[in-house]
């Protein structure tokens, strides 16, 4: 069984700080899969976003979809995630990311809208099908220089919402295996 890791950055600016946070939360939880992960910065598709209908953009919400686990991740604007990211998830059908473990992330210049991520991105998300264990993660930039701390903490909480998750899977396969 292969595991299939995807980050999405709506940041408009490519190869961004955002970018930067959300590979190191892949690298801090997942370790060397990261190696293998399906990296889709959208500022490379920024031109082409908006185009219905779009076989390339087709292919890539496509890649997405098929995705265990999404780490789905955006600088802060206007309070919730950039218009980059919601054109990508607009993309999807109702339910068209069932299946899909996300990881909301968001960041930005100081903590004033650290719940972003949790009231804002993971209910999209969760409309659109996705599982998301437990809150968003948020990252102010100015602590770049302690991302590995800071990054390794949030790490630690959505590996432990993961292994919980993957119990109760486990009991429930058991379940149904050897129904009462």
């Amino acid at each position: 069984m292969t595991f299939k890791l995807s980050i999405v950055v709506g940041n408009p600016k490519p190869r961004s700080r955002t970018l930067k946070v959300a590979e190191t939360l892949a690298d801090k939880l997942f370790g060397h899969i990261v190696q293998r992960a399906d990296v889709i910065d959208l500022a490379d598709y920024r031109d082409e976003v908006l185009t219905w209908p779009s076989d390339r953009m087709d292919a890539l919400n496509a890649r997405v979809a098929g995705s265990d686990v999404v780490i789905f991740a955006s600088p802060t604007y206007k309070a919730t995630y950039s218009g980059l990211l919601k054109v990508f998830l607009d993309r999807y059908p109702a339910n068209g990311l069932s299946g899909v473990t996300a990881i909301p992330l968001l960041t930005g210049a100081d903590q004033n809208h650290a719940m972003g991520a949790t009231v804002n991105l993971a209910p999209l998300l969760v409309e659109l099908g996705a599982v998301v264990p437990g809150g968003g993660f948020y990252f102010v930039i100015s602590q770049m220089d302690r991302i590995d701390d800071i990054v390794q903490a949030a790490a630690d909480q959505y590996a432990g919402n993961l292994r919980r998750m993957a119990k109760v899977a486990d009991a429930l396969q058991t379940t149904a295996s050897h129904p009462v």
